[in-house]
């Protein structure tokens, strides 16, 4: 392997329940490790909190998550989205109907001006998405 660039979300007391719902729309498989398993806090609150998670598609993409421990400063934000990019119609608006289920839709999935069909959402765990889906070539 070279090298790899993966998304890492951070949460607050929400990782577990965040990735079983990422597992549930992109499949894969899930490794969730909580700071207990990794001897990390002393603290007794923080022993079931998850330290690091990973999911891997079944396409091969890794994303990555944890929450946030107690002493952190936690700041959900906007300053980023991930994108979902491709030709596979059916497999991308399956992943759109997923993650806008329960969240926030930001531009509606459909036609874009330069072609393709293109939609942003906020799932319901604060985390931005765009998807476009790549229209006929000309």
């Amino acid at each position: 392997m070279s090298v790899m660039m993966n998304s890492y979300l951070n949460f607050r007391d929400t990782t577990r329940e965040a990735m079983q719902y990422y597992h549930s729309v992109f499949g894969g498989q899930l490794e969730l490790n909580t700071f207990a398993e990794f001897q990390a806090s002393e603290d007794p609150s923080e022993q079931d909190k998850i330290m690091h998670s990973v999911l891997t598609t079944d396409q091969g993409h890794k994303l990555m998550a944890a929450d946030t421990p107690n002493g952190m400063e936690y700041k959900p934000g906007s300053a980023h989205s991930l994108s979902l990019s491709g030709d596979d119609e059916a497999l991308l608006r399956g992943y759109w109907e997923k993650l806008s289920d329960g969240g926030t839709v930001t531009l509606p999935l459909e036609k874009a001006p330069w072609g393709d069909t293109f939609g942003m959402c906020t799932d319901r765990f604060g985390t931005s998405w765009m998807v476009d889906i790549a229209g006929e070539e000309y």
